[in-house]
C-alpha cells in the first residue's frame, strides 16, 4: 500500500470518527442499545486508528524537515539531522504495518467474554485426568491476566479431572485470546494407572464461544421449559436439599440450515435458583449466537489456508508429550520445550505466535 493511498484511507476516517462522535451522544441512539453499543466499539476502534494516523503524520514530517537540515553547513545540526532521519525512517515502515493491520476489520466477536467447554475424549480416565489439567492451565492463565472465571457445569471423571467442564471467563477481550484454544488438544505421557510404564496417548476437546448479549439472538422466553433438580457435589447440606439447579429444553431453528433442533443446558453454579436462570439463558444465547455466526466462521475459513484461530473444532491442534517436555502447536508447526510452566498457565508465548500467524493472513486478505 502506497504512502499516498494509505493517508488517502486515514483522512477519509477523520469525518467518520467525527460522524461516530456525536452519534453516540444522541439520546435516540443511546435508547437503541444494539445500536449504541455498535457505534461506541466503532468509536473506539477509529479512535486507535487516528492515535496511529497521528504518530504517523508526526513521523513523516519529521523525516522531511531532518532531509531539509541536512543542506545546513553547521556539522553538528547535519548530525542531528541525519540521525532523526534514520529514526524516522526506520519507524515509518513499522508505523505502516501497524496502521495496515487496524484498517483490516477485526473479528467483531473478539471483545466478548467466553465460555469454556472442556471434554474428555478418547483415552477413558486419562483424556479425563488431562481435562482437568487443561482446566487448571486456563485457571492460572485467567489469573494470571486477571480475568474472572466462573464455572457454570462440571462432571468429574472416575480416577479424577472432568469428563466435562463448562465455565465462563470475564474480562477485556477475552474471546479474541481464548479463541484461539478452541479443537481438539492431545497429550503422551504415561498415565498414573499405567504399570507397565508405557506411553498412552489421549485426548480432550476444548470449545471456546463468545458469550451473547442479550440484543445479539431473538429467544422466545415463553417458549422455554424449566425443571428445577437439587445439585450434587460440594457444598454443604444446602446443594443437597434444595433445587437449586436448573435444567432449560429450547426448541430451536438454525436460519443457516432451517434444521430444529433442541437445545438442553444445565446450571448449577450457585445455589441460588433465579441466579442459575440467568446463567442458563446466557448460555442458551451464547450457543444460538455461536451456531448464527458459523457461516461467518465458514466463510473465513474458506479464505485461508492455515487455520488459526477459526478452524474446524474438531481438528488436532496441539500436542502435549510429556516425556519430551514438549508442547507442539501444528498449525502453525510451533514446537517449546517448556511443558511444566505452559501447564502452570504460562501460555501467552504460544498465543503471542497464533496472533502473529493469524495478523499475517489477515494482512494477506486485504492486500487481494
Amino acid at each position: 500500500m502506497a504512502e499516498n493511498t494509505l493517508l488517502e484511507k486515514l483522512d477519509g476516517l477523520v469525518a467518520r470518527f467525527e460522524e461516530v462522535s456525536t452519534l453516540i451522544t444522541d439520546p435516540n441512539v443511546i435508547a437503541d442499545q444494539k445500536r449504541y453499543v455498535k457505534l461506541t466499539k466503532e468509536y473506539k476502534d477509529l479512535g486507535d486508528i487516528l492515535k496511529a494516523r497521528k504518530e504517523y503524520l508526526q513521523c513523516l514530517n519529521g523525516l522531511e524537515e531532518a532531509r531539509q537540515m541536512m543542506s545546513e553547513s553547521d556539522p553538528e545540526m547535519k548530525e542531528m539531522a541525519r540521525e532523526e532521519a534514520a529514526a524516522c525512517e526506520a519507524r515509518i515502515p513499522e508505523l505502516e504495518e501497524n496502521i495496515k493491520l487496524l484498517l483490516v476489520p477485526a473479528d467483531p466477536q473478539d471483545d466478548k467474554n467466553a465460555i469454556v467447554e472442556i471434554r474428555g475424549g478418547t483415552g477413558g480416565d486419562e483424556a479425563a485426568l488431562f481435562a482437568g489439567d487443561l482446566y487448571r492451565m486456563y485457571v492460572k492463565y485467567c489469573e494470571a491476566k486477571g480475568w474472572k472465571v466462573a464455572v457454570s457445569s462440571y462432571s468429574e471423571g472416575a480416577a479424577g479431572g472432568f469428563k466435562e467442564i463448562i465455565f465462563t471467563v470475564s474480562g477485556e477481550k477475552v474471546y479474541g485470546t481464548l479463541k484461539y484454544e478452541s479443537g481438539v488438544h492431545r497429550v503422551q505421557r504415561v498415565p498414573a494407572t499405567e504399570t507397565q510404564g508405557r506411553v498412552h496417548t489421549s485426548a480432550a476437546t476444548v470449545a471456546v464461544l463468545p458469550e451473547a448479549d442479550e440484543f445479539d439472538v431473538e429467544i422466545n422466553e415463553g417458549e422455554i421449559k424449566w425443571d428445577t433438580f437439587r445439585s450434587g457435589g460440594a457444598g454443604g447440606q444446602n446443594v443437597n436439599k434444595v433445587e437449586s439447579g436448573v435444567r432449560l429444553r429450547y426448541v430451536w431453528k438454525n436460519p443457516n440450515t432451517g434444521v430444529s433442533e433442541e437445545i438442553l443446558i444445565e446450571c448449577t453454579e450457585t445455589r441460588d435458583q433465579p441466579k442459575n436462570k440467568e446463567r442458563a439463558l446466557t448460555r442458551l444465547r451464547s450457543f444460538i449466537y455461536d451456531k448464527e455466526h458459523q457461516k461467518y466462521l465458514d466463510d473465513i475459513a474458506n479464505k485461508r489456508k492455515t487455520m488459526v484461530s477459526t478452524g474446524d473444532r474438531s481438528a488436532k491442534i496441539r500436542t502435549y508429550n510429556y516425556p519430551q517436555g514438549r508442547i507442539t502447536d501444528h498449525r502453525i508447526n510451533y514446537t517449546i520445550y517448556n511443558l511444566s510452566a505452559f501447564m502452570n498457565g504460562d501460555i501467552q508465548g504460544c498465543l503471542d505466535q497464533l496472533i502473529v500467524a493469524e495478523n499475517a493472513e489477515r494482512l494477506k486478505e486485504s492486500e487481494l
